[in-house]
């Protein structure tokens, strides 16, 4: 039986050159694409431990979903942690939701050190709803999700804007209760608010009071205290964060280098050398006067440490019409 090129033995004759390249990185919208066929796979059995394992395979453990919209009393903003983020896709179904993806189009990536943001301007969230009737809800929005920059790429901030909604009826059961008047009057009332069911809007009030109580509830079952201790606990340590002063940043001490001391090859040399260097010191400190004599000056103290006749630590250089330096005590 001879090898063909779908035989993973297959050998090409073009080389080794002529082969399928390796696969890139999974594209930040293909895991929108796997959370689609995850929440395809729930059955009516799905438990919390379900909901959990699908928040841990596409969440990342500090992540965080924004849903802004606007009611009939004013614009609504929801931030909820990861803890109840799997509570927020089951509430979806249990308000009679039957299956639920997410469209994305036109959105645009950016790479960052270690994340990849995705913004997706015109993102639809479809929900087809079982009861109480048959109907296809499509919730548009803009749609920013925040991947991390590695092999797992879950997300880490999720934010959906939803600016526009639509609930479409099939035509068939339009016809089928033409004749029925209640029905009718029944259809064209909407069975969701802004695309989300009563349940979910439900759940994201009671994140309100959930989400500053998360830090109570961990803390009751790592310690196991009663709420009240806990609630004390956790005022009189950010009572504490609040009165203690900010750390100032530490200072790092600056240290001296010492001057390295030329070393003379032998005693001779360095005698030597001392007496060319007191004589070019001398011929030195008249060139600087010198320069300042030509503006005018004609006598230049110059203080040394060593006291002159008198003790006094101060004495002058004049110059004189020939040009010769003239010490003056």
């Amino acid at each position: 039986m001879s090898s063909t090129p779908h035989d993973p033995f297959y050998s090409s004759p073009f080389g080794p050159f002529y082969r399928r390249h390796t696969p890139y990185m999974v594209q930040p919208e293909y895991r929108i694409y796997e959370m689609n066929k995850r929440l395809q796979s729930r059955t009516e059995d799905s438990d919390n431990l379900w909901w959990d394992a699908f928040a841990t395979e596409f969440f990342e453990d500090d992540a965080t979903l924004t849903l802004s919209f606007c009611l009939e009393d004013g614009p609504k903003r929801y931030t909820i942690g990861r803890t109840l983020i799997p509570r927020y896709f089951s509430t979806v179904f249990e308000g009679g939701v039957t299956d639920l993806y997410y469209i994305l189009k036109h959105s645009k990536e950016s790479y960052h050190n270690s994340s990849i943001t995705v913004d997706c301007d015109q993102c639809a969230m479809v929900t087809q709803h079982g009861k109480p009737m048959f109907t296809k809800v499509c919730t548009e929005g803009r749609l920013i999700l925040e991947f991390t920059f590695d092999d797992l790429m879950r997300i880490k901030t999720w934010h959906f804007t939803i600016r526009q909604y639509r609930e479409l009826v099939p035509r068939s059961i339009l016809a089928m209760h033409a004749q029925d008047p209640q029905v009718l009057d029944q259809l064209s009332k909407n069975i969701t608010r802004m695309g989300l069911t009563n349940f979910t809007l439900n759940y994201l009030r009671l994140c309100v009071i959930l989400e500053p109580m998360q830090e109570l509830m961990s803390r009751h079952k790592t310690y196991n205290l009663s709420p009240r201790d806990c609630l004390k606990t956790c005022l009189f340590q950010k009572w504490q964060r609040m009165v203690a002063p900010p750390a100032e940043p530490t200072r790092q001490p600056t240290t001296k280098r010492r001057k390295r001391k030329n070393s003379t090859s032998s005693t001779s040399n360095s005698s030597a050398g001392n007496t060319t260097n007191s004589a070019g010191s001398k011929k030195k400190a008249p060139a600087a006067s010198l320069s300042l004599s030509s503006q005018g000056l004609g006598a230049i103290p110059n203080c040394s440490l060593n006291p002159g006749r008198d003790g006094d630590l101060c004495h002058s250089t004049a110059v004189t019409p020939s040009g010769q330096f003239k010490e003056k005590h």
